[in-house]
């Protein structure tokens, strides 16, 4: 799925049974009343101070096909996620942002909350931090607890579900449910210090949903005010033609988060658009060797501007992200170009360039 470029942002900062069950769905969903708790930009700073330059990876093991996998007791990986976390470390990488999801929670709270509690205590132990992400709008529309598909061979995020995706708009209670696992998520670990950033929606308005992610982006900064984790929230601009999700977005962040996946000038002209807002920021998914964005010709831009640097992608596996959006190979066979990760499955470098650039980046080198 193709994102578009990232510049020049805000210039202002089957038939009438399921349109009605559509409909009631959609009216259930209005945001609520605003509460809002939005941090100064004193308070902003002084996360920024404390935290440094943050720099790694969107980060599922290998071993996972998506979000569920990652987090059913069935398939939770501790030891890949340890061995894995331990090769960031290696290369000096401090934070992955790391993707949630409500069905993992809603089939299995208590477990769910222990298992990302082990999560936390293995990154704890290697240095890293880490930004969670509550929604995405990304991929896959429907998705179900248990067994997740097999990947598809050569297509990118063939398994990636969206979170809540179609559901939303055909389910009136869904949003009773994604409230309390927001909340409860929240207030479990609003006071965690191993936590960098909660990423309350991850590319609002994607896969065609536009203005109708809005009463879902607008209700889960209300929720998250409603607990006010310790942490700051975001919800991070991605898509330029979004105006009205973009100036909500930008408008209710603690800090910016941001996407661009493009080559160095596009990127600046996006820093040098959103540093006008005079808060901390992170770019929380860069690097598509395709499009120009690489760790040799990005990374150096973020340090430089003390910009967190999260790329897509830290080991090769089962999220088929080493092939690009919209080029599958059917057969499988090994891309010419890998599109995203750093590593192969058993912790070889793709570039040792590319490895002893983010060294040299993060001060082991």
């Amino acid at each position: 799925m193709k994102r578009v470029v990232f510049f020049m942002l805000i210039a202002v900062v089957a038939f009438s049974a399921c349109q009605t069950k559509t409909k009631n769905a959609e009216e259930k969903i209005v945001k609520t009343e605003p509460v809002a708790k939005i941090w100064t930009v004193e308070q902003a700073k002084a996360w920024g101070d404390e935290h440094g330059w943050l720099r790694g990876c969107n980060f599922n093991p290998s071993t996972a096909i998506n979000q569920l996998e990652t987090w059913q007791a069935e398939s939770f990986d501790p030891e890949t996620i340890d061995r894995e976390l331990g090769w960031a470390e290696e290369i000096g990488m401090n934070c992955m942002r790391v993707y949630l999801h409500h069905v993992a929670w809603e089939v299995d709270k208590e477990g769910f909350k222990d298992r990302v509690n082990q999560y936390l205590n293995i990154a704890d132990s290697h240095g890293i931090k880490t930004i969670f992400v509550f929604f995405d709008d990304c991929w896959n529309a429907t998705y179900k607890a248990g067994k997740q598909p097999d990947p598809k061979p050569g297509v990118h995020n063939s398994g990636w579900v969206r979170d809540p995706g179609d559901l939303i708009y055909e389910d009136p209670e869904l949003v009773v449910t994604l409230e309390a696992y927001v909340k409860d998520v929240l207030t479990t670990f609003k006071n965690d210090n191993r936590i960098a950033i909660w990423d309350l929606y991850n590319e609002p308005g994607n896969s065609g949903y536009g203005n109708r992610s809005m009463p879902l982006l607008q209700n889960v900064f209300n929720w998250a005010w409603e607990i006010r984790p310790s942490q700051p929230v975001s919800a991070g601009v991605w898509n330029a033609s979004l105006t009205d999700l973009n100036k909500f977005q930008l408008e209710n962040s603690d800090i910016i988060t941001y996407h661009n996946y493009e080559g160095p000038e596009q990127h600046q002209a996006a820093i040098d658009t959103l540093k006008t807002r005079d808060l901390p920021m992170v770019c929380t998914e860069y690097m598509a060797r395709r499009n120009n964005s690489y760790f040799q010709n990005i990374m150096p831009i973020l340090h430089k501007e003390n910009i967190g640097a999260i790329n897509w992608g830290l080991v090769a596996g089962k999220s088929n992200t080493k092939y690009a959006w919209d080029e599958p190979i059917p057969d499988g066979s090994e891309p010419a170009l890998w599109f995203h990760e750093i590593f192969h499955p058993d912790g070889t470098p793709y570039s040792q360039e590319e490895v002893d650039v983010i060294k040299s980046l993060t001060g082991l080198e």
